[in-house]
């Protein structure tokens, strides 16, 4: 079973159990959403967006189903981002075999299987495939490709997806570098432009010596993002530090700004990070409960 799907079944048995305290959206009139798996925003009504993560290998999809009916008891639609490797990470593929699968079909059943399903849903679904494949840290096998070639497979995977649900929504995700144009798919294979926001306090000290708020990371994200003309979504959010940090970030977060006319939401990620940051940093619990540090 999944990461995510061990993490959905505890969320939902601590909920039977009634332990897990309630937390609240940040104040601010901009849709929000949160990827949550310990349930901390079960009760919200504020949330409208639940967010999943799924690869497209060693993922028992039926549990789709178990989501499907938690948003709509929520009035929430869902975003699903798919990576295409395994979260297994001794028995992950090497870029190369990915590329080389995709081009000669090798993973179309993959990606078909999550899409039968996913055409079946009652929730709203936006799709959000291969993401922040701008990023050159090396943390994706499918970042930092040839701009060429990655568009060719992810405009494959999104065609192949169409044909099993073609009433989803398609969400192109960069991380939001500077070079993150050079990916972009068409307007044909994106209705919307998902964005990347983190905040870590001992970072921004440590790199740029003075605490950065969400408008000084998220302002030329946003920028390089618009100029494609669709709406845009802050599609990952975290933030962590003392408390006068985190209440600089909460208190931004979900304002609607002239400066942001085709920002229509922003989503929690509400878990512990998965990888570590460069250069010792460690990896980030952006949960809400555990945000502020002492």
């Amino acid at each position: 079973m999944s990461r995510y799907l061990n993490a959905f079944a505890a969320g939902l048995a601590a909920l039977a159990l009634n332990v897990m305290p309630a937390q609240a959206a940040p104040p601010g009139e901009l849709p929000f959403g949160v990827y949550d798996p310990d349930g901390d925003f079960s009760t919200d009504g504020e949330v409208v967006i639940e967010h999943l993560f799924l690869p497209w290998e060693d993922v028992y999809l039926q549990s789709l189903y178990d989501a499907d009916e938690y948003a709509l008891e929520r009035k929430r639609a869902l975003l699903v981002t798919v990576e295409p490797w395994t979260w297994s990470r001794s028995e992950r593929n090497t870029a190369r075999y990915l590329r080389r699968g995709i081009e000669n079909g090798t993973y179309d059943p993959n990606m078909k299987a999550i899409c039968d399903i996913l055409g079946t849903l009652k929730s709203p679904v936006t799709l959000r495939f291969a993401h922040e494949m701008d990023d050159k840290s090396g943390q994706f096998i499918w970042s930092d490709w040839d701009p060429d070639t990655y568009i060719s497979a992810y405009r494959r995977m999104i065609d192949l997806c169409r044909d099993s649900a073609p009433n989803i929504t398609v969400m192109w995700s960069p991380l939001g570098d500077e070079n993150m144009a050079r990916y972009f798919p068409g307007e044909d294979y994106a209705d919307l432009v998902g964005l990347t926001v983190f905040g870590l306090q001992a970072w921004d000290q440590a790199k740029y010596g003075h605490d950065r708020t969400f408008d000084e990371i998220f302002a030329p994200r946003y920028e390089r993002a618009v100029q494609f003309g669709l709406p845009v979504v802050v599609a990952e959010l975290g933030y962590v530090g003392r408390e006068p940090y985190v209440e600089t970030w909460k208190n931004s977060v979900r304002q609607v700004k002239a400066e942001y006319p085709s920002l229509v939401g922003v989503v929690y990620f509400n878990y512990p990070e998965v990888y570590p940051w460069p250069e010792g940093f460690g990896r980030p619990d952006w949960r809400v409960k555990n945000q502020i540090l002492k």
